[in-house]
């Protein structure tokens, strides 16, 4: 079975919420037509009845009409739409006087119709609503006084009541579903961009975007939604097609380097020391592209959200000697002091492997752009909410303009100027992914030939 489409079916469930309430509306009217009807009826009866009873005397036992001429001739002459069939029998429900407008049919006698109630009743094949009112002389019943009215006026009216809603209902209900679909398709047509839009969507074009309806209800949220979902879906490919770029770019150059070398040393014999040199290179470089590899590793585990976070109280303290200890060569090679402040033990919650990465990599970066006999100081404070982590060193320092580029992927700052110290640009890169997720917030100040510090706040 076909599905109906999102317009018809708002349609149709706006047009079956409005046919139970049409329909309770309907039944309402007919409902108090009927009860109207009735209530007109019953008083002209009960009008009829005081009526006649002013007109009779009992004597004897006997129902008299005080003007019997009179009344015949009045009842003879009379023009109803409705009118008032009477009728007098004895106690025992026995004929005794009718009115002539009866002609040759008579009102039944009810004998188990409660007195002084109206019922229904039929007068032969006619429709009637009568009451029975008992005569007394004394305590003692001598008759009852019948009066009736037609009830066919009132059914017909009923009736053609009846068809004309039938007739109706089925007319309106039909009339409102096409209104109801024609606004249905203009509230909705806000998704026919969002299909449109979606289905010009492809890998190498995510610069469609949905068109916000002037309205802002839901679908605009949606809309705008969707759009912000495409932003973020496009500068993720961008950013991986450039980190795809710049990763095959410097994964080439240390091979370009290695193959250079490797066929400068085969062209023709050398001696052992110059097979040594180059072969000692040859190394460096492949320990450089492995080092490059294990941090492009490193960053796409994290941009995939693949490494699950091990918190842990780790202690700062220790955590910072052991990454300085581990430094300790570089940190002899250049003369550099390094100084640790800590005015008491620091813990934190924190993943403590990737908490030792962001702090190894900023160690490193400060030995690394620091000058021979150099001075780093790694300083933890704390206020009222957080651990306040701070590294200085007195190096080269980076310029204003570059601080704004240091956490792309792969820049470095004036590596031109300074070729003789190594990086693959992608250290800054991981602090910062990593601080991220692990909601430490760094900030960097830097002056040029100056130095560079490094803040990291963590939470206590």
């Amino acid at each position: 079975m076909q599905q109906l489409s999102f317009k018809n079916r708002i349609a149709s469930n706006y047009i079956i919420t409005t046919a139970l309430l049409i329909f309770v509306v309907f039944l309402a009217i007919y409902s108090i037509v009927k009860f109207s009807v009735y209530i007109k009826v019953n008083n002209d009866i009960k009008f009829e009845v005081a009526k006649h009873l002013k007109e009779i005397e009992i004597k004897e036992n006997c129902v008299l009409l005080i003007q019997e001429k009179q009344w015949k001739l009045k009842q003879n002459n009379t023009v109803d739409v409705s009118p008032a069939f009477i009728q007098f029998v004895d106690e025992l429900g026995a004929f005794v006087e009718k009115s002539p407008n009866l002609k040759l049919k008579k009102l039944a006698y009810d004998s188990k119709a409660i007195n002084n109630v109206l019922f229904d009743s039929k007068l032969e094949d006619i429709s009637v609503r009568q009451i029975q009112v008992p005569l007394y002389q004394g305590t003692k019943i001598i008759g009852y006084i019948i009066v009736a009215m037609s009830l066919e006026n009132s059914a017909m009216v009923l009736k053609n009541l009846s068809k004309t809603l039938i007739i109706a209902y089925p007319l309106i209900l039909l009339l409102l579903f096409i209104i109801a679909r024609f606004i249905a398709g203009k509230s909705i047509k806000p998704i026919s961009a969002i299909i449109q839009t979606s289905n010009n969507i492809t890998k190498d074009n995510l610069k469609a975007r949905i068109p916000l309806p002037q309205n802002k209800d839901e679908l605009h949220l949606l809309s705008q939604t969707i759009n912000n979902l495409l932003d973020r879906v496009e500068n993720a490919i961008d950013r991986e097609k450039q980190f795809t770029s710049d990763a095959s770019h410097e994964l080439r150059t240390p091979l370009a380097i290695i193959k250079g070398t490797l066929e400068v040393l085969v062209r023709k014999p050398r001696t052992e020391a110059e097979y040594k040199e180059k072969i000692d290179f040859c190394v460096t470089e492949v320990n450089r592209l492995n080092h490059l590899v294990d941090e492009l590793l490193l960053l796409a585990r994290f941009e995939n959200q693949r490494q699950n976070l091990k918190l842990d109280n780790v202690y700062l303290n220790g955590l910072i000697v052991e990454l300085v200890s581990r430094n300790s060569s570089a940190i002899k090679e250049k003369k550099i002091t390094c100084n640790t402040n800590f005015s008491k033990d620091f813990y934190t919650q924190t993943d403590s492997y990737l908490c030792s990465i962001i702090i190894n990599n900023l160690i490193t970066n400060a030995i690394k752009y620091s000058k021979k006999e150099a001075i780093i100081s790694i300083d933890i404070a704390e206020n009222e909410t957080n651990l306040i982590c701070t590294i200085t060193d007195n190096g080269i320092g980076i310029s204003e303009e570059d601080l704004q580029k240091i956490f792309e992927q792969f820049y470095r700052s004036n590596s031109g100027q300074h070729p003789e110290i190594k990086g693959t640009g992608l250290g800054l890169s991981i602090v910062k992914r990593l601080c991220l997720l692990l909601d430490i917030e760094v900030k960097i100040d830097s002056v040029e030939n100056i130095g560079t510090k490094v803040i990291l706040h963590f939470s206590k």
